[in-house]
């Protein structure tokens, strides 16, 4: 799973926050979230880099492990 922390900073490189239990709603912005980044758009950001990440795994596994008619 892609943490909520890396999911900001892929939002926001400079980004400076913590978060408690990988809860979005336990974020603490320690620079005022200047962007003004919401739950909402962490949500999305984080399924679409899950989405890669799942993709890109089942690929490199594919290539890993033919399947057994090869």
């Amino acid at each position: 799973m892609i943490d909520i922390a890396n999911t900001i900073l892929a939002l926001d490189p400079s980004a400076q926050v913590s978060v408690n239990s990988n809860d979005v709603n336990k974020i603490t912005w320690h620079d005022g979230n200047p962007n003004g980044i919401t739950a909402e758009q962490i949500t999305a950001k984080q399924a679409e880099l899950q989405a890669v990440y799942d993709n890109d795994h089942a690929r490199k596994r594919k290539e890993e492990y033919p399947s057994i008619d090869e």
